[in-house]
């Protein structure tokens, strides 16, 4: 049974302190209150020990992972292990201690959400866009080739008609710092390119500039390219909201799917660190996961008589 009598009292000696002496806010001093009683509590149930200046450092880890697993962020993770180091220390100055048991212990890291995706079957609905007019097929041309080559708007934004070699099938692309990176073209996207070269024409008949244009003979912005996005996933009915990187993420996946060549995507999305990348392989597990649930025997329910 460890001393309640002695950890409530420590406690309310710190946080006077902290109110008296250090001139903290109500509201921070009642936050350290309310981590610090939080912790005592768990220990009653969790930990074999006397009283708060009992712990060690396994005690403040496992508190702090059991917290993380019931989805506490990383932010308020980080607050309580303050609290603690600020009590232990505290504790440290007044002699009672000599180690602070909580000033190793670091919060863990908040889990990067996984990318949203089309599927390919919502890739199709998007694409098949029948308009023969300037706009039409200009934006089918540039969704095609977000999806077919993994395109980061900014690099799509900016590419040159000097950037473009059809015969080849390939697409020079400058990205981030500067770097650049050849990548394939697929034919769909390939003959939609050549289709809006036609139309290219009767704004600009020159081989020079921007590849993709206005009506008015300008660079398409960004925000333009967007809001034409917004524009397609609206008309083609598509419930799920899009984007470019949503088609950028969509590339990746897809590709890693059906190749599981890790290292080519990287290449391919122009990442420098392949830890970037690695993302894209939860989204495979996920595919894999999916797959296994429908098809293996062993995966499906009963069928009922």
């Amino acid at each position: 049974m460890r001393n309640i009598l002695n950890t409530e009292t420590d406690i309310q000696a710190f946080l006077d302190y902290l109110r008296f002496e250090r001139r903290y806010s109500q509201h921070t001093w009642e936050n350290y209150q309310r981590d610090l009683l939080q912790f005592s509590q768990w220990l009653d149930k969790h930990a074999e020990v006397g009283s708060l200046n009992d712990v060690n450092e396994f005690s403040v880890r496992q508190w702090i992972s059991q917290l993380h697993r019931e989805g506490l962020k990383s932010r308020s993770l980080q607050r309580k292990l303050s609290s603690l180091r600020s009590y232990y220390q505290y504790q440290i100055k007044h002699k009672r201690l000599s180690l602070n048991p909580a000033i190793d212990v670091r919060a863990p890291r908040d889990t990067k959400p996984l990318p949203k995706t089309l599927d390919i079957e919502q890739v199709t609905q998007l694409l098949n866009i029948e308009g023969d007019d300037f706009i039409s097929v200009r934006d089918k041309a540039i969704i095609e080739l977000f999806y077919s080559s993994g395109l980061r708007l900014a690099e799509l934004a900016s590419l040159q008609m000097a950037d473009i070699d059809l015969t080849g099938a390939l697409v020079t692309v400058t990205g981030k710092g500067n770097k650049t990176r050849i990548i394939p073209v697929g034919s769909k996207a390939v003959e939609a390119l050549k289709n809006w070269l036609v139309h290219r024409s009767l704004v600009n008949r020159k081989q020079l500039g921007d590849l993709f244009l206005s009506r008015q003979g300008s660079a398409i912005s960004h925000r333009n390219i967007q809001l034409r996005m917004n524009h397609w996933q609206k008309k083609q009915g598509i419930t799920q909201s899009i984007h470019p990187h949503k088609l950028r993420h969509s590339f990746a996946s897809h590709l890693l799917q059906s190749s599981g060549d890790l290292r080519a995507v990287q290449e391919f999305l122009g990442h420098s660190d392949i830890s970037s990348t690695q993302v894209y392989t939860h989204l495979d597990y996920q595919h894999l996961a999916s797959v296994y649930d429908k098809a293996h025997p062993r995966a499906r329910g009963k069928k009922k008589d």
